[in-house]
């Protein structure tokens, strides 16, 4: 299925991230089950940046790793599927899954804290922002949580993006 990742950037030498998102997204889509050709939109921007998005869409006064903003409300597990055709642009005939907002700063900091690649922390936080854009949440520190990271886990491990694996690896 062909989708269209529309990728902009404040921040300079994003080029790596924006091939690795041209792969995770689509497969994030797959995993979940999606049946319509979507369009995501992306921004890479720096801490500043995130910062001002949370402030002004969220009213949350501070920097974080990645921002979700979908367009739809879906329940996790319950993609939307080929017979949802409704939903599709009629310009484009994509489904305008949403956007997503990463702070390099942030992937940069989390990898080193983390120790493994900025790549494998790129790809945890978009898949994690596809999850939200698909109506996964985390707000209750359980059982939605759980099902949350399961899914996280599943997705990248099927792509082989462990944290075993890419440990400390640029």
């Amino acid at each position: 299925m062909e989708h269209q990742i529309i990728i902009e950037t404040e921040v300079e030498g994003v080029e790596p991230f924006a091939d690795a998102l041209r792969e995770v997204i689509p497969a994030a889509l797959a995993a979940e089950g999606v049946g319509l050709p979507c369009e995501i939109d992306v921004l890479f921007t720096d801490d500043e940046g995130i910062h001002q998005i949370n402030q002004e869409q969220r009213d949350v006064d501070r920097a974080t790793d990645v921002l979700s903003f979908p367009m739809f409300e879906f329940n996790p597990g319950e993609p939307p599927t080929a017979e949802d055709t409704d939903l599709l642009d009629p310009g484009s005939g994509l489904l305008p899954l949403g956007d997503m907002v990463l702070s390099v700063d942030h992937i940069k900091a989390q990898a080193a804290e983390f120790g493994h690649s900025e790549r494998r922390e790129l790809c945890y936080l978009a898949v994690h922002s596809v999850l939200h854009l698909l109506g996964y949440d985390h707000l209750d520190e359980g059982v939605q949580k759980k099902q949350m990271r399961a899914r996280e886990e599943a997705i990248l491990g099927a792509l082989g993006i462990t944290r075993e694996e890419d440990h400390g690896a640029e």
